[in-house]
């Protein structure tokens, strides 16, 4: 650990890959502001990990009110941020064909993912750019929907393909700022949302078919690799899969 501690801050830190990825920088050694919907998962989170310097703030990220006062706690607490997270996310209702998905869903998912993508790269981008030394890093979770969907997803496809588009425009205008931002592309990760692929998931030819998962443990290890590289160097794209799921070829 440095003789400086970083600050993180993890959205969707409450379960899944958030959970692990927030208690992954605590180990390394970061302070971690652990930022979800459901006070008592972020208390779970911070549970396990007791001797960790951990903060958990109850935020909806598609709020911009929640999201202000995310970021007023760590300017705050620590004066400044040099990670954020971008995590949080739904996959929205699953098996409802396009032209029957109901447009509160729809809404939903994209001010979920993307709004609330952008909302707190916002809040963040402003902490990193007037501290002192200025700059941090953006990580967005994209997904392996972010290159190619699944059947009747189109509301978290479409926004995940946003997000590519998300991160590219944070790396170019964080430039002269020293704020890097990366994205993860995740595929069968192990977590709540992922249940459904031990018990069978629709395929593009209309079949169902039970697909492999990863341990998120093995996502964590990524992210935390990207979040402690130097701020000279920068994964702009990783994509982290089970190795044998139907995604590369024809399955």
């Amino acid at each position: 650990m440095s003789a400086v501690r970083k600050i993180a801050v993890v959205t969707g830190a409450g379960s899944g890959i958030g959970r692990g990825v927030s208690l992954a920088l605590a180990g390394a050694g970061w302070s971690v502001v652990l930022a979800g919907r459901k006070a008592e998962r972020l208390a779970e989170t911070a549970a396990l990990a007791p001797d960790a310097d951990l903060v958990c703030v109850p935020t909806d990220v598609a709020r911009p009110e929640d999201v202000d006062a995310l970021f007023d706690t760590v300017r705050e607490r620590y004066g400044r941020i040099d990670f954020l997270f971008n995590n949080a996310g739904t996959f929205g209702p699953g098996g409802v064909p396009l032209e029957e998905l109901p447009y509160s869903a729809w809404r939903k998912v994209v001010d979920t993912n993307l709004t609330g993508s952008f909302l707190c790269a916002q809040g963040a981008y402003r902490l990193m750019k007037d501290q002192d030394p200025q700059g941090g890093r953006i990580i967005n979770n994209g997904s392996v929907s972010a290159h190619a969907p699944r059947p009747e997803s189109v509301a978290y496809t479409a926004t995940k393909h946003a997000l590519t588009g998300l991160t590219k425009s944070l790396s170019l205008d964080g430039r002269p700022y020293r704020i890097a931002c990366g994205q993860i592309d995740i595929g069968n990760a192990a977590t709540d949302m992922t249940q459904r692929m031990r018990r069978g998931v629709r395929q593009a030819n209309g079949e169902l078919a039970v697909e492999p998962v990863m341990d998120a443990a093995d996502v964590a290890t990524t992210v935390l690799h990207m979040a402690e590289l130097p701020l000279e160097a920068n994964i702009q794209f990783a994509t982290v899969l089970a190795t044998t799921m139907p995604f590369i070829g024809r399955g």
